[in-house]
């Protein structure tokens, strides 16, 4: 009985050590992890292409452009009916039933190195005043680059993810219905040419224009594929030599994108969204002590209703008027001490600490920019 008890304390001691470890480790700071030259550039010239054209959605339960009226679906359903072999006159053009159909742009992007035959998912959005596009089939429709040469062809059954109903004068309506999608909905017809093996070099484009992070990516090929393979040309683009065989330079390149470099803290940024109020900051912002004092004035208007009654026999009416009454009212500004604060979390707290709307912290942040106790940029969009 008393080895079992022995026995029995040492596991529970292990199982408490192994407990302790766990949390030790589950609370202990994350490692510095590296990132790879992958995810902070690219290669110059590998990017996709957006491709659009005009189309016609067929096949509506009466949903369709709602109105004759309509020139682009006219002329649209004209053209294609005389690919087909079929003439329509202006006479037998005002007698079609318009409202299954609809005038629609095509959208999609090429992605790098597509070749024909392959799929693409487009996106197919009203241009009229359709109702809805449920239920329709979108008919051949050549979708074009900048350069207006077509790149693909679109054709299929949409797919909206809306709904809606009415009755009685009422409507409701869940999501857009005048947009949808169509998965593989079209097909390649043209590659797009591109100046990967052109050339005895490559160009790496970084993601942020920083001069910090492209001597990192050159130091790292170079500490790898050898001395004088990689130079910063700017704060933006890193140049690399490359071989010239084509599975040799694909081979290359896989190599260097994995290649691990150590990440520079970002630049303190705040974006300031003056239309929605929204404010975001990153880790890297900072604030210096500081004294603020921001009041609130507040504006309020009513209107009472004033009846005027006419003296007995004087045949006069009775007149209904409206008083207005204007009350302005300017709460007393508290002068508010913030500490300084070194990490994002103890600004958002002395920040939160104001009792400020998120507008009234627009002007708030930009008057403590201007007063030198913010070390961040300020970017409004």
């Amino acid at each position: 009985m008393t080895h079992w008890k022995l026995l029995t304390n040492t596991l529970r001691l292990r199982r408490w050590a192994s407990l302790c470890v766990a949390l030790s480790m589950a609370f202990a700071p994350l490692a510095h992890s590296a990132t790879r030259i992958k995810e902070v550039a690219a290669i110059e010239g590998v990017r996709s292409n957006q491709l659009t054209g005009f189309g016609l959605v067929i096949g509506l339960d009466g949903t369709g452009d709602q109105t004759t009226q309509m020139p682009y679906t006219t002329q649209g359903l004209k053209n294609y009916m005389e690919q087909l072999g079929l003439t329509l006159t202006p006479a037998s053009l005002t007698q079609l039933q318009m409202k299954n159909v609809a005038a629609v742009l095509v959208t999609a992007q090429l992605p790098a190195f597509a070749r024909p035959g392959q799929m693409l998912d487009i996106n197919v959005s009203s241009l009229g005043n359709a109702k809805s596009l449920k239920g329709g089939t979108l008919i051949a429709t050549p979708l074009k680059g900048a350069d207006g040469e077509v790149y693909a062809m679109a054709q299929g059954n949409l797919i909206v993810a809306g709904a809606g109903a009415s009755a009685g004068g009422s409507k409701v309506q869940v999501n857009h219905l005048s947009a949808g999608r169509i998965p593989d909905g079209a097909q390649v017809e043209r590659a797009v040419p591109t100046s990967l093996q052109d050339g005895p070099t490559i160009n790496l484009s970084l993601n942020a224009s920083d001069f910090q992070t492209a001597r990192k990516v050159a130091q790292a090929v170079n500490k790898r594929f050898g001395d004088g393979m990689a130079q910063a040309l700017d704060g933006r683009t890193v140049q690399v030599k490359a071989p010239t065989n084509p599975n040799d330079r694909v081979s290359f390149i896989a190599d260097m994108e994995e290649l691990p470099i150590d990440s520079s803290v970002a630049a303190a940024k705040i974006i300031i969204n003056s239309r929605t109020g929204s404010i975001v900051m990153n880790q890297a912002v900072t604030l210096g002590a500081c004294a603020i004092a921001h009041g609130n004035l507040s504006v309020s208007v009513s209107s009472s209703p004033v009846i005027s009654q006419p003296n007995p026999l004087s045949g006069g009416q009775t007149v209904v008027g409206e008083k207005a009454n204007i009350e302005i009212k300017q709460e007393a500004g508290k002068l508010i001490q913030l500490p300084q604060a070194a990490q994002l979390t103890d600004v958002v707290r002395a920040l939160n600490s104001l009792g400020a709307t998120p507008q009234d912290l627009l002007a708030i942040l930009q008057a403590i920019k201007s007063a030198g106790a913010l070390n961040a940029e300020l970017e409004v969009i």
